[in-house]
């Protein structure tokens, strides 16, 4: 802890004293050294203690992460070769271009990254600008708004397993899944007017109807096929592989952040950042006991909720709204997993980041407004509680039975939903004249 510091103080002497120029040298490339030789002295210190945190980690992934999310990224990506994604691009144009201002492929990606949560939004936004199905600025887009939390996790892991309270996943979800649609009404217009002329030279408005909509999407699912090629086998293999490597990334990052927590808690550094973030929220008349919550759930989202879940003394409308803010902001875990997926394209983790910050805002401002109507819903004990079930056999068959089944459930619904406001919007689409642009 002496060691720790003195490196600080060295540190910030540093950051006074150097020119402005070399300060910028200074943050980018040794402040992460030294942040990595801290955390090297830490767990030679408190080695017992990493090698604890980083199983706690390896358990996490294991039993949850990996057995929940490989199905869908084999699935997804085998979708994309066959063309299936370019189908439901046509057909959804309608939709995600006057409302989110990105193709319709994106509609696939916003399902299957509502249903089955972090990072499978990351992971297809990555493929589809790797496919050039999406534009550099298109990826940022979707991107802020379709890597959310997965619906179990609001409705069993917070909801039954933490607050004891199933009525509360249902609020929670609710806030999470309003602020991150109103994330991405607010980034529809990010960078809009950059772009805006490069579109309008590519694409042209076209009169669509129901009949030429689908004959589009037949057409764009046949060309997709024939530009990929692959056999199905082969196809399938490095879908596999990828989803593969992919998930390995992942638990690699669940493990680090786990042991980083760790550390950073047994070396005192929570305590200086929790005394901060107390003061922080008391402005905001949040209870100052939410304080060592909100900073776990910076690092990591499952820590963080679950130490806001059991403070007492605190009022259920207060843990609501903390917890409600650490799911959408997602923790630094998260964070790292996206900027190591969206690595291999151009597009930036900045706009990401900062609609993570917008999206815990309104996360906690609709959370603080669902509370109100909360004995409303209480009655729908019986409706959300088989949906949470599988929580009491984290790791079994049936837990990975039941997730895959309520989360393909979800994405099918979803796809079915946005057909349908799609097809009514074609019916009562304005005709234009012909080579009208866009």
């Amino acid at each position: 802890m002496s060691i720790m510091i003195i490196l600080l103080i060295i540190l910030f002497i540093l950051l006074i004293m150097v020119p402005f120029s070399f300060r910028r040298r200074l943050l980018l490339f040794y402040l992460p050294a030294i942040v990595a030789i801290l955390l090297t002295i830490s767990m030679v210190k408190y080695s017992q203690e990493a090698f604890e945190a980083s199983l706690n980690g390896l358990a996490i992934w294991w039993h949850i992460v990996f057995p929940a999310l490989l199905p869908f990224f084999i699935f997804s990506q085998v979708l994309i070769g066959l063309g299936v994604v370019h189908f439901l691009g046509v057909l959804l144009e309608p939709v995600m271009r006057p409302t989110f201002n990105v193709p319709g492929e994106g509609s696939f990606v916003m399902a299957m990254g509502l249903a089955s949560g972090f990072p499978l939004g990351a992971v297809l936004t990555s493929k589809l600008r790797q496919n050039k199905m999406c534009s550099k600025t298109e990826g940022e887009r979707l991107l802020s708004f379709v890597n959310t939390a997965d619906p179990l996790f609001m409705f069993g892991a917070v909801g039954v397993g933490m607050l004891q309270a199933p009525q509360t996943g249902l609020v929670i979800a609710v806030a999470h899944y309003l602020s991150a649609l109103s994330v991405g009404l607010v980034m529809r217009f990010y960078r809009a007017g950059k772009e805006e002329k490069t579109i309008q030279k590519k694409m042209y408005k076209k009169n669509i109807i129901p009949k030429k909509m689908l004959k589009q999407a037949l057409n764009a699912l046949i060309k997709a096929r024939q530009d990929d090629g692959r056999p199905f086998g082969q196809m399938l293999g490095e879908a596999v592989r990828d989803s593969m490597n992919t998930l390995m990334l992942i638990g690699g990052f669940i493990m680090l952040f786990s042991v980083v927590i760790s550390m950073l808690e047994l070396a005192g550094v929570a305590v200086f950042f929790t005394a901060i973030i107390s003061k922080v929220i008391g402005a905001f008349n949040l209870d100052q006991a939410l304080a060592p919550a909100i900073f776990s759930g910076f690092l990591e989202i499952d820590l963080g909720c679950q130490m806001a879940s059991m403070r007492e003394n605190v009022a259920l409308e207060q843990k609501l709204i903390a917890i409600s803010a650490i799911i959408a902001w997602s923790g630094l875990s998260v964070h790292a997993q996206v900027a190591s997926i969206i690595s291999p394209t151009d597009i930036s983790i900045i706009p990401y980041s900062l609609a993570r910050v917008l999206h815990a805002v309104l996360s906690a401002f609709f959370c603080m407004l669902l509370f109100d109507p909360l004995e409303a819903v209480v009655n729908l004990d019986k409706v959300i509680i088989p949906v949470s079930k599988p929580l009491s056999s984290i790791g079994s068959f049936s837990y990975w039975y039941e997730s895959f089944l309520c989360s393909s459930t979800r994405f099918l619904l979803i796809i079915f939903c946005l057909l349908i406001i799609s097809f009514l919007l074609s019916l009562f689409q304005p005709k234009q004249k012909k080579g009208c642009l866009y």
